[in-house]
């Protein structure tokens, strides 16, 4: 009977203990508190091998350690996994044999927090993996590594400098043999850098007293190595040719007369028998100034055709001692100048009759005598800006731009066949490009349209092509009109034509015959930008670039695309016909080939879809035809998810592309040319179970007040009950409908904003589109905002007397500016928000050193003309002059040194709700610019908004510095109980 008893008892126990097992494994809602130890797949740290037999991946912590996952492509169960440490991105490469794979292992993120009072700099491994045996090998202390190209024999690592080494910047170049492991040392080697094929590395030398400092090609296969030059001086920049049949590099030579090093160039080529070009300079006395030098700050190349080196030069300054030796001779000269003059005027004097009297009239001269010149040093200068009306650009910018401007180098050329130097450009023209084959260069100069376009942001150029042949210059437009960067020359893939945009329509500019012809006049579409609502006239979409015999362009319209010939003959195709009819945008081109020059029409391409209506996206694939004018268009994937990131491994037909909705996170999956099978391999988000999720959205149809048909996504909370109404967030920033199926990964981020984070809570979340009326920024929001949320709340999952707004920089200012517009909100955050449109109008962005003018005339402001032209439009856009309408609450992220939306808007709002005795709060994070970056801050303003709206719209007790603040003294105290880490 006992024994009976015990066995109930323990079936009551297991009972309880399963209820309580399974309770404990129900999913529940992220805190923040749990991301910190979030792990997720970093999309930018994804590798497929060449052969398409390998993808590795790694699976990353916000805070806290990853790991490398390496899984076979044909093998679903095979997968290993490999610890890298703390970091935010993995190093890796794959060997170009697709035989061994090599990556960074980085300190773990106990060694970083240890290490963070010693701020001394850790070490990082390489970990070097036989893909065939699984065998591993580690290098420790390694700054950077690289497999030798297309022949895969040699892995190279540069290892960390340690120690002092004299004046050496050196360190030791590991090379390892991979079939055998054997190691070959090279001691202070500052650069290395392996031809394409992989058969010979160039290195440079950079020793202790630049004893044996020089330029080293080592033939790769048999070991041998070759000094091709060394001397007394730095060299440094090896560029191979894309071939990798040739490389130049900079040779630096101290001057003790100017600040700069005194520069020459390197030529190197014919591999197995190598030729060296050196140009110095110094030993040109006809062509080449003596007021310049070869620059530092520009890479060397070859022409493709091994007969010019480009290079950058720039002006030499003298150094300080050469400035010191020309003040003291100054004052040298000063002091012998006034005695001299003292003499005279003594011996000049009739009334000196005695000894007396001329001891007496030295005295004189000496109390009163002129101090000579003071050298710089002994001067206190006063510490001053001269801000000048006719400046070009404001002082601010100039000293943003101080140290680019100082480094700024002009292009230049040596021929090999003359001999001769000649310089592209200089200060009248700071703007050049080689152009493909480098027969030609295109240049441009704004300087005569500079100080207009930093008032009124309209963008102009004055157009120069550069004959490479003989340096001359030659004007091809001039005040050449910008609306947008789509508009400017591009060159073909043979470097002898350019397409560009001009008054809505692409010519071709032919360099060869001097020709201009305008391809899209005849089309039935436009190519300008129609839904552009800048203050700019005729913005044209962008082209998707050349085709590789430079005999076609492909231009969008927005919708389609075309496929124009060059040829007046041929006949421009609209290759996919249906997107305007279908509200199908086909946006871009997948480049499948990363060595490609233009796409080849004879081959199939891959684009990129998105229903503009449906909020689709998929991949079509264009098989054109033998003759290339007529294609069949094939849908491949065409889904209610983000569609993306379609690539191909370099050396085989394997294919992998990404798919993604808001609830469900970015995951890879291979599959074929045609998209016939998918086959997922990565394993994203592993904790996600774990964790509440959204329960999917709904698209929102909605007219805006002015008549324009918009949408809005709407994220449902976790949960979500048909039926019941949800606290929801309204957040925006212009048209965002877009991002209905774009995944949020939990994190952390500048503005305290996490979608995913707060429908995993309980709210549901609305993204509208914003459209612009000119002169109305303001306005437009309500105009947009106020009817998208009325139709969304038709839905039935919007508790409309429990919503929050929330936006952050110009969504900051939509927010601040809706709150006096209206009282359908309950709670409100504005993350850094204009707030008086006329006083921003004449303050400095800082973060660029330019001024707003040209923000609000051309770009986001959306004004015509200054406050002065427009007044009663800029007053009647900004909230300040509107605070006595505000009955919101609201939270305010300013920070003291933001870049882009000065302090004072913050400050100016503040106040003026706070004289009115709004419910208003500001938060201020010291140093902090126009987003949060510290890691500490982000975390406590991630939790201050959350409970900032929990108290608001669900309403839940106010923490103290809701309810009534903290004062300074106590601010210490409450920060500190504020603090959470992973646990």
């Amino acid at each position: 009977m006992m024994k009976k008893r015990m066995i109930y008892v323990f079936a009551a126990f297991l009972l309880i203990f399963n209820s309580y097992a399974q309770e404990e494994k129900a999913p529940k809602p992220m805190d923040w508190k749990d991301i910190p130890s979030w792990k997720s797949i970093s999309t930018n740290s994804v590798k497929i091998s060449p052969d398409g037999k390998w993808m590795a991946y790694a699976m990353l912590q916000v805070e806290g350690d990853g790991e490398l996952i390496i899984k076979k492509t044909d093998d679903p169960e095979y997968k290993k996994t490999y610890k890298v440490g703390s970091s935010s991105f993995v190093n890796m490469a794959f060997s170009d044999d697709s035989k061994w794979i090599a990556f960074k292992e980085y300190p773990t993120e106990k060694e970083k927090k240890a290490n963070e009072k010693a701020k001394k700099p850790l070490s990082e491994k390489v970990i070097l993996l036989n893909l065939t045996d699984e065998k591993k090998t580690e290098f420790d202390k390694v700054s950077n590594f690289s497999f030798n190209g297309e022949t895969s024999s040699h892995l190279a690592l540069n290892l960390t400098k340690e120690g002092t080494n004299g004046d050496a910047k050196g360190s030791d170049l590991l090379l390892v043999k991979l079939a055998t492991g054997v190691k070959q040392n090279m001691g202070n080697v500052l650069e290395f850098s392996f031809n394409k094929t992989g058969t010979h590395l160039a290195y440079t030398v950079d020793a202790a007293n630049q004893s044996g400092n020089g330029i080293y090609l080592m033939n790769v296969s048999n070991g041998t190595t070759q000094v091709l030059d060394s001397d007394a001086a730095s060299y440094k920049s090896i560029n191979w040719t894309e071939k990798g049949d040739a490389f130049a590099l900079l040779k630096l030579v101290k001057d003790k007369k100017f600040k700069q090093d005194q520069g020459k160039i390197i030529g190197v080529k014919s591999l197995t028998n190598p030729q060296v070009t050196l140009y110095d300079p110094l030993k040109d006395s006809i062509n080449f100034s003596k007021d310049y030098t070869i620059s530092p700050n520009r890479r060397p190349q070859w022409s493709e055709d091994l007969s010019k080196l480009f290079y950058g030069i720039h002006p030499l300054i003298l150094a300080k001692k050469e400035d010191e030796k020309s003040n003291k001779k100054v004052n040298e000269d000063s002091v012998k100048k006034a005695e001299a003059e003292k003499l005279a005027k003594i011996m000049a004097d009739s009334s000196i009759k005695s000894i007396s009297d001329l001891q007496k009239a030295i005295a004189k001269a000496d109390s009163s005598k002129t101090k000579p010149t003071s050298s710089s040093d002994d001067l206190t200068k006063p510490d001053m800006t001269i801000w000048h009306w006719q400046d070009a650009r404001l002082q601010s910018r100039q000293q943003v731009l101080e140290n680019q401007d100082k480094n700024y180098s002009f292009w230049a050329m040596f021929d090999l066949k003359s001999s001769k130097h000649t310089a592209l450009q200089d200060s009248s023209m700071k703007e050049l490009s080689l152009m493909p084959k480098e027969k030609y260069a295109l240049g441009a100069d704004l300087s005569a349209y500079e100080l207009d376009i930093n008032l009124d942001g309209q963008n102009y150029r004055d157009i120069y092509i550069v004959d490479l042949s003989t340096g001359e210059k030659k004007m091809l437009f001039e005040k050449f009109y910008l609306p947008s960067y789509s508009s400017f020359p591009r060159s073909s893939p043979d470097g002898t034509k350019m397409m560009y945009g001009l008054d809505g329509h692409y010519y071709i500019f032919d360099l060869v015959k001097g020709t201009k012809t305008n391809i899209t006049e005849s089309l039935p579409t436009t190519f300008v930008d129609i839904e552009d609502d800048h203050n700019v006239t005729k913005p044209l979409h962008g082209s998707l670039g050349w085709s590789h015999d430079s005999n076609y362009v492909l231009l969008r319209d927005g919708w389609d695309i075309w496929q124009v010939p060059l040829n007046p003959k041929e006949k421009a195709i609209n290759l996919t016909k249906n997107g305007k009819a279908e509200k199908i945008r086909y946006q871009t081109r997948f480049v499948l080939d990363d060595e490609e020059k233009g796409y080849d029409w004879r081959k199939a391409q891959y684009f990129r879809t998105y229903g503009e209506k449906s909020k689709k996206s998929g991949i079509v694939k264009i098989d054109p035809s033998k003759s290339g004018l007529q294609a069949g268009v094939k849908t491949l994937i065409w889904e209610d998810a983000n569609i993306n990131r379609f690539s191909k491994a370099k050396s085989a037909d394997v294919f992998y592309f990404t798919r993604e909705k808001f609830n469900k996170p970015t995951e890879f999956f291979l599959t074929d040319s045609q998209i016939s099978k998918q086959t997922q391999i990565s394993e994203n988000t592993p904790d996600a179970e774990n964790y509440l999720w959204s329960s999917g959205a709904k698209l929102i149809d909605y007219i805006s007040d002015k008549g324009d048909s918009l949408q809005g996504a709407l994220f449902l909370p976790a949960t979500y009950q048909e039926g019941k109404k949800y606290p929801t967030i309204i957040y925006y920033y212009e048209k965002l409908s877009q991002t209905l199926h774009n995944y949020n990964a939990p994190g952390f981020s500048g503005t305290g904003w996490n979608p995913n984070i707060y429908t995993s809570n309980g709210y549901a979340v609305f993204i509208p589109d914003i459209v612009y009326t000119m002169d109305d920024p303001g306005m437009s929001a309500v105009w947009c905002v106020l009817p998208g949320v009325k139709e969304a709340i038709k839905s039935g999952v919007i508790d409309e007397s429990r919503m929050g707004l929330h936006g952050h920089s110009w969504g900051g200012y939509q927010t601040s500016f809706l709150i006096t517009q209206t009282d359908m909100f309950k709670a409100a955050a504005a993350g850094a928000p204009l707030t008086n449109m006329i006083s921003m109008y004449d303050l400095i962005y800082w973060n660029s050193g330019g001024g707003n003018m040209s923000i609000f005339e051309a770009s986001q402001g959306r004004f015509k003309g200054a406050p002065w032209e427009n007044w009663e439009s800029y007053q009647r856009n900004s909230p300040v002059y509107h605070v006595k309408n505000v009955k919101t609450p609201l939270l305010m992220l300013h920070n003291d040194k933001d870049g882009a939306v000065d302090f004072t808007q913050g400050i100016e709002y503040y106040n003026a709700l706070r004289r009115l005795k709004k419910p208003v709060i500001m938060v201020q994070y010291k140093g902090e610019n126009h987003g949060l970056s510290k890691l500490e801050n982000r975390k406590d303003y991630s939790v201050r908004m959350m409970e900032f709206f929990d108290h608001h719209l669900k309403g839940t007790e106010a923490p103290d510095w809701i309810a009534s603040g903290v004062d300074k003294l106590k601010l210490e105290e409450h920060l500190e109980t504020r603090v959470f880490i992973n646990n």
